[in-house]
């Protein structure tokens, strides 16, 4: 994985354009392996786990990542799966840091 991870999650004000193109397939090849674009919209992901237990508590762990920087996936949990979908809903579209967030939840698969 790429510095991605490390890098900082600036909270978008609006009044700039989303990502397109080069830009998205650039940053898409930063992060791991099962991670779409779709539609040039939004960026989704399905973790697979041994048990709903497991996928709990991943989802936990999203959910305090989300909360201490300010940047809310959808998530959908179901037995053994968690789904995220990442974009910014100011500009409904995807930020470089989505693309951060999303490489921070690599980071917490492993743990």
């Amino acid at each position: 994985m790429s510095d991605l991870a490390n890098r900082e999650c600036i909270p978008c004000k609006g009044g700039v354009q989303p990502l397109k193109g080069r830009e998205l397939r650039e940053l898409l090849d930063k992060l791991g392996e099962g991670w779409q674009v779709v539609d040039e919209h939004h960026l989704e992901k399905e973790y697979r786990f041994k048990d709903f237990r497991t996928a709990l508590a991943f989802t936990n762990r999203i959910g305090e990542l989300a909360e201490s920087l300010g940047h809310h996936p959808d998530i959908h949990l179901s037995w053994g799966k968690v789904r995220l979908t990442i974009w910014t809903h100011k500009i409904n579209g995807l930020t470089e840091s989505d693309f951060i967030f999303a490489a921070r939840t690599e980071k917490l698969e492993a743990q």
